[in-house]
């Protein structure tokens, strides 16, 4: 396949036929919406929305050295994994800088999967297959192995429970289990990227038509949705999650993003970035570097990444991500800002909006939390 023909999930022709408007994403057509992104995001916070992720790409990593790659090629204690678990970790360079966020998911005592975002999933695997050299572990890449289903909010588990046995209310937050869901061998992961309780649904592609309509026949009398990338986006904003390409960058180390917790210094041995990512943190106690906060919009008027925020005439941060707030009702965005100007309720602040200084009200993330 040239590595420009637009690549399409086991789940296309379903879109299609359900009217989804399609786009291109990191090279894959993938659904934006299928018919108000607004009332998809509604569906997901208040029953439940189901999702075709397989544009995310896994990779398998195996062998008797397989944690101790791991825990030298990314910045967690993967290796502590116990199986079944999950962790959210990163991938950085040798400088530091972020290449991915990743999720890893300890399957087997021996056995991995990295799965990384669509737009960065050859960058992950480069690196990774780089990075194993010298250890007895293979690194393989599984994207076109699996089809990637999620069904997301409240009504979830209950969808769910009606299609499997397996133990979904022993299933805890970042874990994964082996089951099988409307006779489809699955892994059942409960992990999100929406603020709302919710399952990933990792399958063979041959079964992903077979499964989407059982978890749509499933939903029918909860008010199950089908969602496209346009309310995930919003869903994953309000709950203050970072996006790569927006919140992350390669200029940015995790400290920089807020997210030093992620780095693992007390794990044995060398990984890539340690040095650097030492200084980044030494550098983050002494001066704080600009802080990720919330603003939400006095006015009417988006905000969009790459907007400057300014206060007293003076530009203070830049926008990374911002879009209306179906839940809050006003444009809402994220921002990385001086930390002069980073504490709630902090007055002055404003955003650049073609020449208009527009006034907003500087929150803590996320905007949006679920009740438990």
């Amino acid at each position: 396949m040239s590595s420009t023909e637009t690549r399409r999930t086991a789940l296309d022709a379903t879109h299609r036929a359900l009217g989804a408007t399609m786009t291109d994403f990191a090279g894959w057509d993938m659904p934006l919406r299928y018919a108000s992104e607004r009332d998809e995001h509604v569906a997901v916070r208040t029953r439940a929305g189901l999702f075709d992720l397989s544009h995310m790409g896994e990779i398998t990593v195996t062998g008797p050295q397989a944690a101790a790659l791991l825990d030298f090629a990314l910045v967690g204690n993967i290796g502590g994994v116990k199986p079944g678990r999950a962790r959210y970790t990163m991938i950085c360079r040798e400088d530091g800088g972020i290449l991915d966020d990743l999720i890893v998911y300890r399957l087997a005592d021996a056995e991995y999967m990295v799965v990384a975002n669509a737009s960065n999933a050859q960058t992950v695997l480069d690196a990774l297959t780089e990075r194993a050299a010298g250890f007895d572990a293979e690194v393989r890449d599984d994207r076109d192995a699996y089809a990637l289903l999620a069904v997301q909010g409240p009504e979830s588990p209950g969808i769910l429970k009606s299609l499997t046995d397996a133990d979904l209310d022993g299933l805890k937050y970042y874990a994964g289990l082996p089951g099988t869901v409307a006779g489809v061998p699955a892994l059942i992961a409960r992990t999100g990227y929406t603020g709302e309780d919710g399952f990933e649904l990792f399958v063979k592609p041959e079964h992903a038509v077979a499964l989407w309509q059982a978890l749509t026949e499933a939903g029918e009398g909860v008010g199950l949705v089908p969602c496209g990338l346009s309310c995930r986006d919003t869903l994953r904003l309000e709950a203050g999650m970072p996006l790569y390409g927006h919140e992350l960058t390669t200029s940015l180390t995790p400290f920089d993003a807020g997210l030093g917790r992620v780095v693992k210094f007390e794990k044995e041995g060398d990984f890539v970035g340690r040095a650097a990512l030492a200084g980044a943190a030494e550098r983050a106690a002494s001066e704080p570097p600009r802080v990720l906060v919330g603003l939400v919009a006095e006015g009417r008027r988006v905000p969009r990444a790459g907007y400057q925020v300014v206060a007293g005439g003076e530009v203070v941060g830049e926008v990374t991500s911002g879009a209306p707030s179906p839940t809050l009702g006003k444009p809402i965005a994220m921002a990385y800002v001086d930390a002069a100007y980073g504490a709630p309720g902090t007055a002055g602040v404003g955003v650049d909006i073609r020449g208009n200084h527009e006034p907003y009200e500087v929150v803590a993330l996320p905007f949006y939390k679920r009740q438990k």
